[in-house]
């Protein structure tokens, strides 16, 4: 599974399963659920604390990688019946990295249900006369993560469609449903331009970020800089071209943030001209100012015209929409989150957990962080001291904690759940797509969800035995060389392909 990277990308009706106000209501069949949760809670525990020692194939991947024993976790398990096949310092708890979006996808699916799905009212401000707005246009976010530059087109189209052609007021972009965030984009590893660290946004346009592709002009010696976003009539970029391979070409390049007029990037530095066409995702530095200008371009490029400017506020209470913008289903939303790891999107999620428990305030982490508990605790069951600690939703955290046993517990319980097709689906197929794609493992015969921090490598979800058993997989290394000691991970994976036995 050598350079399984753990990195981000890119309708339904909405579902009678949801967070009330002020409490966590239960779906239909919820008693079904409970007694589920009672019989597991009473269920002979059938792990012992380390049945035997690792299989020496995963012995010597971490000798060679010079990575210690002490450093791996692991949870080997039938699904369904709980019977353990390894058990390796499974009550430690270490840092998940990404697997934490396991435990944020699952519980959405649970109490959301995989056909919920966000709406973006649009409203005006004003009567419409002559294609003429007599007052303001609003848009107001509710934490869809899919409001990609396709889906706003088709937005600010609606509008048109009303008969709007010329705004007498502004635009305005209401993202009042969620908090503050807690931090800033650079503060997790000084990286703000990687799309990995873009934050949460109750208003989150196209990611706040845009794919840079770089063409060679040879003619003129230069590679032009377009980006996905870009509209007719914008400033020319380009950067020299330059001889030699096409290695690691993103370090002849420098950036730079553009004035505020301009927007986006400025690039300097020189391309190689053997790369041939390259794109490279970037975060933008003004994420504020990024939606603003990204709903004025393309409101020109429809050849609408605002008297106003497009700005930040706050639809008036009340105000009846014109129409809602829905998002994709909730299911599929978890499958781009746990298929490509994506980490804005996992955010947006935790706090749409928060707005739904609770929608007249602002979603805060520290309250989706609270509504998660809750819900572990009702559906899941206290954990152990120490073995469960969430900071966010994606797992982008140095905080986080989690043991091996409680993460396979957790699967455990939604192999059992009504929801478990829609989880087992997003995740990654092992040799196939997302983030496993590029696995030499057996193809097709794992779902597993990779997390990988600096110094995390991990892998968690389901394998398909030889034998035709299914088993539920957890395997975490912390520890500085973590990166280079995932062989040791696809070797236990191919352990457990082979039918592991029981120990």
């Amino acid at each position: 599974m050598a350079g399984w990277p753990d990195q981000g990308p890119a309708r339904g009706n909405a579902s009678s399963r949801c967070i009330g106000p002020g409490v966590l209501r239960r779906r239909p069949g919820a008693a079904a659920g409970v007694l589920l949760t009672i019989l597991l809670a009473l269920r002979p525990a059938v792990v012992t604390a380390n049945p035997g020692p690792l299989p020496p194939e995963v012995r010597a991947a971490l000798q060679r990688a010079r990575v210690p024993e002490s450093a791996l976790v692991a949870v080997v398990q039938e699904a369904g019946s709980g019977q353990t096949l390894l058990s390796h310092q499974s009550r430690q708890p270490v840092n998940p990295a990404s697997l934490a979006k396991l435990l944020t996808t699952y519980a959405a699916l649970d109490l959301l249900g995989p056909a919920w799905t966000w709406s973006t009212p649009v409203a005006f401000g004003g009567p419409v006369r002559d294609g003429v707005l007599e007052g303001d246009l609003f848009v107001k976010g509710s934490g869809d993560p899919r409001l990609v530059h396709e889906r706003l087109w088709q937005a600010l189209r609606r509008v048109q469609q009303a008969g709007v052609r010329e705004i007498r007021g502004d635009i305005v972009l209401d993202r009042s449903a969620f908090a503050p965030a807690e931090s800033t984009p650079s503060d997790f590893d000084g990286e703000a331009w990687r799309p990995h660290n873009v934050q949460a946004d109750a208003l989150l346009l196209n990611h706040h970020a845009a794919v840079w592709t770089f063409l060679p002009d040879t003619s003129r010696g230069v590679a032009r800089i377009v980006a996905d976003t870009d509209g007719p009539g914008g400033p020319e970029r380009t950067v020299v071209l330059a001889p030699g391979p096409c290695d690691d070409w993103r370090t002849g390049l420098r950036l730079q943030p553009a004035s505020a007029g301009e927007g986006g990037w400025r690039f300097g530095g020189t391309y190689p001209v053997a790369c041939g066409e390259l794109s490279w995702p970037l975060a933008d530095p003004d994420p504020v100012g990024y939606g603003a200008r990204l709903v004025a371009a393309l409101w020109r490029e429809l050849g609408g015209r605002v008297q106003g400017r497009v700005r930040d506020g706050r639809m008036p209470a009340g105000l009846k929409p014109a129409f809602e913008l829905r998002s994709p289903p909730l299911a599929e939303v978890v499958r781009d989150i746990n298929k490509f790891s994506n980490n804005v999107m996992a955010q947006q999620l935790f706090l749409t957990l928060a707005l739904q428990r609770e929608p007249a305030q602002p979603a805060s982490a520290g309250a989706a962080r609270q509504t998660l508990r809750r819900w572990v605790a009702e559906r899941i069951g206290e954990p152990g001291p120490g073995e469960l600690v969430i900071d966010n939703g994606s797992g982008l955290s140095r905080q986080a904690r989690v043991s091996a046993q409680w993460l396979a517990h957790l699967l455990q319980h939604a192999w059992s759940s009504p929801v478990m097709p829609e989880l087992l689906s997003s995740l990654p197929v092992i040799g196939l797509d997302g983030t496993m794609r590029r696995s030499r493992a057996s193809a097709g015969r794992a779902h597993l969800k990779t997390g990988s921090l600096r110094d995390v490598a991990a892998l968690a979800g389901y394998v398909l035995a030889d034998d035709g058993r299914r088993l539920v997989f957890v395997a975490v290394i912390h520890h500085p060389g973590a990166g280079a000691a995932r062989p040791a991970l696809d070797a236990l994976v191919q352990w457990a392909l082979r039918g592991a036995p029981a120990r």
